[in-house]
């Protein structure tokens, strides 16, 4: 979520930082607005700069005196009569304030001695008015005026009572981009301990003023009372949070984990605090009710995107316990601790399991046939290994990817490369088996089936207090599909399509394996689980004479980030630009690029790009985080965005070559990215992907990967990584060719997750287990496994969802079937190109700068399917999937 300038001292109190040193006037820029600041016997004043509606510079002045002497030289400039209000303006044209800054501060000094009272609301709305317009101020003249702030700030005297605690911690430093080479996990619990105080102070205040207006029923609430307001109250504590969240996941440490652990329960409590407030919701009711009666029916954005917000604030409230009350509301609470805590301790064991997991090979013959890269891969891993055990100086600074060791572990990139690539059935057999088990009762300090079923129980639980009959009828509450049938429906349609393409491709693949798997094979009557990939990837290479070995060197990382660029420049009118050294990264291998309007040169956001896997502390998969959403509640206009990756890291000098699947998921996730950066929402809550419906967010990541299939888009950054030549024209035919292999086997398998997740939500009973001959969720899963994947039945040790985080530790409970609902539009909206013709650029642009100016742009702010229909035309159609899969 935004940030808010978290080190802004609450008038009347002293200030917790440095700032608190300063007798007379320092400056700080937040985001290009000019922040001042002083001190004086433990009181803290402050002014915020902007300009106003008359393109003048406005100044709101605020401290703890009771009043404005008539006197004071900020009280003629004015030209107001001194009052006992909480708000003062000053007004002082661009001239005086750029050009007689010495003048103007003379007269800040002598206001010291006398100000006037401005409440903690009073403070919030004070941060609301700066104005971006602001930044046309050059860097000359910044540069000038800070120069001439700090001084007059020499002279400054040390106060006693000054607290310099907070300005070393780096979590609590927001006035940019993360401190990440100076955040210390050990400094999070005090962090977070001084926004949460700071955060249920102002929301109490908050309270009790909604509260008073809505008794009086004087309707003076409006929008801007609540929705920025709360918004701002909240960032701070969401800012940094959400870092350690993101370290969590990408640099998982003891120390992080513990704190991380330790604090969580604390930010829960502090998020029910907003969503069970009858103040707030009865606020968010009057307003509700004042945006419909002033602009029903309206399509301007503006409009829209507030109505939005409070819609969804208002449905996040219902579905989060506001309506209950005593026992009720506390049990429901305990539930939503309980849960956050499970979720957390669900995830860690997956990824201590993944991390503790390690296969050494010695024999060359094992690994004899297997591709050089995942050789060097594991080779490296070897190497790693060794250098964290032993230290750097005891051993070779190489090892040959040809001689080993081989070190195989448990993170994805080394088990595909092992189901896909190895050889012995042995060693294949024991790393499938170790990734199905993973965090299962096969390690009980690592056991996530007991969780699992409390996962369940408690969440039938809270829906049944919610009113809902069961888990997945609320989840279903706020995404776009209407019913648990109508999931099931879709589910179905396409899947009568996949379970026979499905078995006829799994008949293929044995066939092909007892033909040419010699002796062992011929006599199976059946392929086990570890022998399918293998297999298929062995019949892929033989259809279309072309392996992964052979197209990796023409996916090098480096080039891939140039050609993804160079189509987004293309169809959305960006520009994307490396910015690595202008702010600080977790990781070496961290990236960091900002995002240009082209038309206007204007910078619209920034990410970061964290490619490779590191198993010792970065969790598997693959995703998309905010780091800061664009909101002028907080004055934030530049998004930012983490984008995280598992590929296969360089190898010595060699870069990062990539397999195909890998560039589809950085196109996929890139995708995500785009919707988060390019928003033109400015309400926070629904700004990017904010307040988009679950199971329609996977739209521009999954449209995006269609344009790896696309030729110019290939052709720009498909080139050996050596030679520059590049890739030739059979070999990109070829991969074109195996698009739709095996799409039947892979709908079915995300179609019966899909039914797996939403069965388990929605018609089974978790207590049934604790029966004799109940139903436990292995017989679930075997149950929707017959169904939807009966030609590869899981074996009886399967404990797959012991590791399936998507629902059980991720956003995904009752949601995972999202993925084919938004492939369905995905699908649906990249028909639109194909339609305009792919080979016609103007075309191709003109249906590109529609898809920015909806789907990407319009965020939360418009519900998913008019963003839809506006950019298509029409509702979404699942023709274009079909044909797309070859399931037509």
């Amino acid at each position: 979520m935004p940030p808010l300038l978290s080190s802004c001292p609450k008038v009347g109190q002293r200030a917790p930082f440095a700032f608190s040193l300063l007798r007379l006037p320092t400056m700080v820029w937040y985001h290009s607005t000019p922040i001042v600041w002083w001190c004086r016997d433990n009181v803290t004043y402050m002014i915020d700069m902007r300009r106003d509606s008359r393109d003048s510079i406005c100044c709101d002045v605020a401290s703890n005196a009771t009043d404005l002497p008539r006197s004071s030289p900020l009280s003629i400039l004015s030209n107001k009569p001194p009052t006992t209000t909480t708000r003062h303006y000053v007004t002082v044209t661009r001239d005086l304030f750029l050009h007689k800054v010495s003048a103007f501060w003379c007269c800040v000094n002598q206001f010291v001695a006398g100000s006037f009272v401005m409440s903690t609301t009073a403070l919030l709305s004070w941060t609301t008015t700066v104005v971006r317009g602001f930044r046309s101020v050059t860097a000359s003249s910044r540069g000038a005026l800070s120069s001439t702030c700090r001084a007059m700030s020499t002279t400054a005297e040390p106060s006693a009572a000054s607290s310099t605690s907070t300005t070393t911690n780096a979590f609590l430093q927001q006035d940019d981009l993360p401190k990440f080479a100076k955040l210390d996990p050990s400094e999070l619990t005090p962090a977070v301990e001084t926004l949460l105080k700071q955060l249920q102070q102002d929301f109490a205040q908050l309270e009790k003023e909604l509260q008073d207006k809505v008794s009086s029923n004087d309707g003076d609430i409006d929008f801007d009372d609540v929705v920025p307001t709360v918004e701002r109250m909240q960032f701070p504590l969401g800012y940094t949070w959400g870092v350690a969240g993101h370290l969590n996941g990408v640099q998982n440490g003891p120390i992080l984990r513990e704190q991380y652990e330790a604090n969580q329960p604390k930010i829960v409590q502090a998020m029910s605090a907003f969503s069970q407030s009858q103040a707030l919701y009865q606020a968010l009711q009057t307003v509700q009710q004042k945006l419909e009666a002033d602009h029903d029916a309206s399509t301007d954005f503006q409009v829209m995107q507030k109505r939005r917000a409070v819609e969804n604030s208002l449905r996040g409230m219902t579905l989060g316990g506001v309506g209950l009350q005593g026992a009720d509301k506390e049990r429901f609470n305990e539930i939503k601790m309980r849960l956050a805590a499970l979720s957390t301790s669900f995830s860690n064991n997956v990824l201590d399991e993944t991390k503790a997991f390690a296969l050494t090979i010695d024999d060359p013959a094992i690994v004899q046939g297997v591709p050089d890269s995942a050789k060097a891969m594991w080779a490296n891993a070897h190497l790693m290994h060794l250098q964290a055990e032993k230290g750097a100086d005891d051993i070779p600074k190489t090892m040959d990817p040809n001689v080993g060791p081989w070190r195989i572990t448990g993170d994805m990139p080394s088990y595909i490369a092992v189901m896909s690539h190895l050889p012995d059935r042995n060693v294949r057999q024991k790393v499938y088996m170790h990734k199905i088990q993973t965090a299962s009762e096969v390690n009980p300090e690592k056991n996530n089936v007991p969780a699992i079923y409390e996962i369940l129980q408690l969440k039938q639980e809270m829906a049944t207090m919610l009113g809902f009959e069961n888990y997945a009828a609320l989840s279903l509450a706020s995404k776009m599909a209407p019913s648990v049938e109508a999931v099931t429906e879709l589910t179905d349609l396409i899947a009568a399509k996949a379970i026979p393409a499905a078995k006829a491709e799994l008949e293929e693949i044995t066939a092909f394996a007892k033909e040419k798997g010699g002796e062992e094979y011929a006599k199976l009557d059946k392929l086990e689980p570890w022998d399918i990939t293998y297999w298929s990837e062995r019949l892929k290479e033989s259809k279309f004479d072309l392996t992964e070995e052979e197209t990796r060197p023409y996916f090098a990382l480096p080039a891939v980030l140039d050609g993804m660029f160079s189509l987004v420049e293309r169809i959305f009118n960006i520009q994307v630009t490396a910015a690595d050294g202008e702010t600080e990264v977790w990781n070496d291998d961290v990236r960091f690029f900002k995002v240009t309007d082209a038309a206007s040169g204007k910078h619209i956001a920034s990410f970061y790009l964290d490619p490779y896997s590191r198993p010792a502390d970065k969790r598997g998969g693959a995703w998309m985080d905010v780091c800061i959403g664009k909101s002028s509640a907080v004055n934030r206009d530049v998004a930012v965005a983490y984008l995280t990756c598992n590929g296969s890291p360089p190898v010595g000098d060699t870069p990062s070559l990539m397999t195909f699947r890998e560039v589809e998921t950085l196109f996929h996730e890139f995708g995500h990215g785009l919707q988060h950066m390019l928003t033109e929402a400015t309400v926070g809550d629904v700004a990017g992907i904010n307040g988009v419906e679950w199971d329609a967010v996977e739209l521009p990541s999954q449209f995006m990967e269609n344009w790896c299939y696309d030729k110019p888009t290939v052709y720009g950054f498909a080139k050996h990584y050596k030679t520059g030549e590049p890739m030739p024209e059979k070999m990109f035919q070829k991969l074109c060719d195996q698009k739709t292999y095996g799409a039947g086997m892979m709908s079915c398998r995300q179609l019966y997750f899909g039914q797996l997740d939403m069965e388990l939500h929605s018609k089974y009973d978790p207590k049934s287990a604790e029966k004799e001959g109940g139903e436990t969720i292995w017989d679930v899963q075997k149950r929707v496994a017959s169904k939807y994947i009966p030609h590869s039945m899981p074996l009886p040790e399967d404990r797959f969802l012991c590791s399936f985080q998507h629902i059980f530790a991720g956003g995904y409970a009752a949601g995972y079937y999202s993925y084919k609902w938004a492939e369905v539009m995905s699908a649906d909206a990249f028909a639109a190109f194909e339609e305009a013709g792919l080979d016609d650029e103007e075309k191709v642009k003109q249906v590109g700068k529609t898809f920015r100016e909806t789907v990407l742009s319009l965020g939360g702010g418009v519900p998913p399917m008019e963003v839809f229909k506006r950019f298509r035309g029409r509702e979404p159609s699942p023709d274009a999937l079909l044909r797309h899969t070859g399931l037509a």
